[in-house]
């Protein structure tokens, strides 16, 4: 068992196994592959990336950022050339799935338009529209955020694209405001996603 859990790669190839054996087994009890069980299929993906996603975000905004100046100048590099390009790649990649998953879901669930204009295509008869399409509002600007300022101000910022140093730490800073624009976005995207499906179903 230690042999097992020692290595990430076979670690993860059990846990998706046995996900698969249990999902295959809401398909026998359930008796269809139809929409219903492709919605339940899509809300795992969704719920499993999206936890690595905001996982990784609130890492870099209570761990990496605020213990990064406390760290000596010589332990620095340990960080920004190993640790931080690593997370960001799980991040980046997370923050897209996450997103296509939702966006698939509310495509199966049949509520993508009614989401997206906030519950105006339907002239807001249905609130829970109205809040679900807030909290896709505010993952769709984060998952903006990741791949249009906070990933390229880190590729500068860590030095995986050339710069100098005024443009490293310039960069530095806008990679930090908007990952700290998406920890502001995140508690109340996430009251959007938890309590909508309990309140609305």
């Amino acid at each position: 068992m230690a042999g097992l859990l020692a290595n990430l790669r076979n670690t993860l190839i059990v846990s998706f196994i046995l996900a698969l054996v249990i999902i295959a087994g809401y398909f026998m009890h359930y008796g269809s592959a139809d929409q219903i069980f492709w919605q339940a299929v899509f809300r795992w993906l969704h719920v499993l990336s999206g936890i690595m996603w905001i996982g990784l975000l609130y890492y870099f905004n209570f761990v990496q950022i605020p213990t990064m100046p406390k760290i000596p100048a010589e332990l620095k590099p340990g960080v920004s050339k190993f640790i931080a390009p690593e997370a960001l790649f799980w991040f980046r990649w997370a923050a897209l799935v996450t997103w296509v998953m939702g966006v698939l879901l509310a495509l199966d669930r049949g509520y993508f338009l009614q989401a997206i204009t906030l519950g105006a295509a339907e002239g807001f008869q249905n609130p829970g529209h109205s809040f679900i399409g807030l909290g896709m509002w505010l993952a769709t600007i984060m998952f903006i955020n990741v791949w249009a300022f906070i990933w390229p101000a880190q590729k500068i910022a860590l030095g995986l694209v050339e710069a100098d140093a005024d443009a490293k730490a310039a960069a530095a800073r806008k990679a930090m405001l908007f990952s700290r624009t998406n920890t502001l976005l995140s508690i109340p995207m996430l009251v959007t996603m938890t309590m909508n499906q309990t309140i609305f179903g």
